[in-house]
């Protein structure tokens, strides 16, 4: 068996031995006997394991590739049993971690997805050659380089757009109106993955910034947003962290510092092997003293976490929204041979005050864990006090301050569920110009030609669900229209306007004010009775 495995492969071979079968294949002995060694139990298993690899590979129908076998199967089966977060990354998905993190990679810089076994383009992204050479939503990929794509993944089709940078990839698509497939000559190019995706003035002085997750630019970006912003004309700030999978712990500490006071504990992480490790806000500035509001929701992770937990427990943001998804571990990113990782969990977050991100793993599926139905859990055995006095608990993600979700109901889900809106745009636009009039609204027309392309495309609703859902419509219609008369920017930067979440989120900066005077009298207090002492 060992000649069928690569030298390369052994080590991490030898890894998951250790964890799949130490103390649970050990020899057993008389009940006097002396228990057995951890060098024992490692024997024990590694023989275990090489007689059941040796059945397999000599017996099972197919034959085995020693790849795929241990990376596919010993190895992530093993990461399994410690928590949810550790995993295993094979060479293509070690680099696209490493393109998330960098915050950019190679090629024609568009969106895509399957359909009916074919490759659909969502969006273009503004700025990109594929946005520059004229790709439109809706166009359905049928060749890259003389490659057809029948039968290819939508993973498979964006790897064939991929390539370096100044290198030219023909790209054939058939589009909704055109009598003939069209061809596009495309020159590949850099495509930024910006952390900070939308940062403008959503009210005179009221400035909103999105962050989407924190790779290496993360920091810089928001820097660059707030100069664009003029910062020290702000009255407020909404900071969106709604659906941010986190990223970088550094990048997450550097946005978190920057609204605290120098000095001021960020974050800090403990494990089994390593000592406690403060991160302390070292660009705070106490000049940058306006009320924030941040946005979370269930999908808010990691490092989303620890900046909202940070600003909640020294009291300088309001947190609004839902209960964040309390991921709270910290993975170490170990680089393998051929271009694999490994991201092993070494240690656990806790926020300023002392309480843990974490939620509970160590019962229930893995299913459970990620799709839970109880987000409203707490330890109450891990109670805290913000710098003002404030109860916060640990164990299960960041509670918001007031809670707010806005849901879909049955009409919106149906229509958003069969892309009635993705559907029918390129349909709308085979015979309308793609340039629309400022201040655009879909007119009658436009509504009951879709009322009855959706009812045509399957969609069931009752017509006076449709009467209630009218306005709500209109706004996705101009959402999806916008993204090809405009751009994707464009059409995010409409749905943040009349995002519901946002409007309410604007109503509650003077509860972010009140928060940042109480915590200056509780401070007062404070220094009033360290001088007496």
């Amino acid at each position: 068996m060992a000649k069928s495995v690569r030298p390369f492969l052994f080590s991490v071979f030898i890894i998951a031995l250790c964890a799949m079968f130490a103390g649970v294949l050990a020899p057993q002995g008389s009940a006097k006997a002396a228990p057995p060694s951890e060098e024992d139990q490692l024997s024990a298993g590694l023989r275990q394991f090489t007689a059941i690899y040796s059945l397999v590979e000599q017996n099972a129908a197919e034959k085995v590739v020693a790849d795929k076998s241990i990376f596919k199967g010993a190895v992530p089966g093993m990461l399994r049993t410690l928590d949810p977060h550790s995993s295993f990354f094979d060479p293509r998905d070690f680099q696209q971690m490493r393109e998330d993190q960098r915050g950019s990679y190679a090629g024609v810089g568009m969106s895509v997805q399957p359909k009916n076994g074919r490759t659909v383009v969502v969006a273009p992204f503004t700025g990109s050659p594929a946005y520059k050479a004229g790709i439109r939503p809706g166009d359905v990929i049928l060749e890259v380089n003389d490659k057809r794509t029948d039968g290819l993944t939508t993973t498979e089709v964006a790897d064939l757009l991929k390539g370096p940078r100044g290198t030219q990839v023909q790209v054939v698509i058939t589009r909704e109106g055109a009598d003939k497939p069209l061809v596009f000559n495309i020159t590949r190019g850099d495509i930024p993955r910006y952390s900070v995706q939308n940062a403008f003035h959503v009210k005179p002085g009221i400035a909103y910034i999105d962050v989407e997750m924190f790779n290496e630019n993360t920091s810089r970006e928001l820097e660059d947003a707030f100069k664009t912003l003029d910062e020290k004309s702000l009255k407020g700030l909404i900071l969106d962290l709604r659906t941010n999978p986190g990223g970088l712990l550094n990048e997450g500490v550097a946005v978190a510092g920057r609204f605290l006071k120098r000095g001021q504990n960020v974050v800090s992480h403990r494990g089994r092997t390593s000592p406690e490790k403060p991160y302390l806000a070292s660009n705070g500035a106490s000049t940058r003293n306006y009320p924030i509001v941040i946005l979370v929701d269930r999908y808010s992770a990691s490092a989303a976490e620890i900046v909202a937990g940070a600003l909640q427990d020294h009291d300088r943001a309001w947190i609004f929204g839902d209960n964040t998804f309390g991921k709270g571990l910290v993975q170490t990113v170990f680089p393998l041979s051929e271009n694999t990782g490994l991201a092993l969990t070494t240690a656990k977050y806790y926020t300023p005050s002392g309480r843990m991100i974490q939620r509970d793993y160590s019962s229930g599926s893995f299913y459970d864990y990620y799709f839970r139905k109880n987000i409203e859990e707490k330890n109450l055995q891990d109670a805290r006090m913000t710098d003002s006095g404030r109860t916060v608990y640990g164990g299960a993600g960041i509670s918001p301050d007031e809670k707010y979700t806005d849901t879909y109901n049955k009409f919106q889900i149906e229509l958003l569920r069969r892309q009635s809106f993705r559907e029918y745009i390129p349909k709308y636009f085979t015979t309308h110009d793609t340039k629309l009039a400022s201040g655009w609204v879909p007119d009658q027309a436009m509504v009951a030609e879709f009322h009855k392309f959706s009812l045509d495309l399957g969609a069931q609703f009752t017509e006076a669900e449709w009467a209630e859902n009218l306005n709500w419509t209109k706004v996705q219609l101009k959402r999806e229209a916008l993204i090809t008369a405009d751009s994707l920017d464009a059409s995010l930067r409409y749905a943040i306007e009349t995002d519901p979440v946002v409007l309410k989120a604007l109503d509650s900066l003077p509860k972010a004010q009140a928060l940042l005077d109480n915590a200056r009298k509780q401070m007062v207090q404070l220094d009033k009775r360290s001088n007496r002492d």
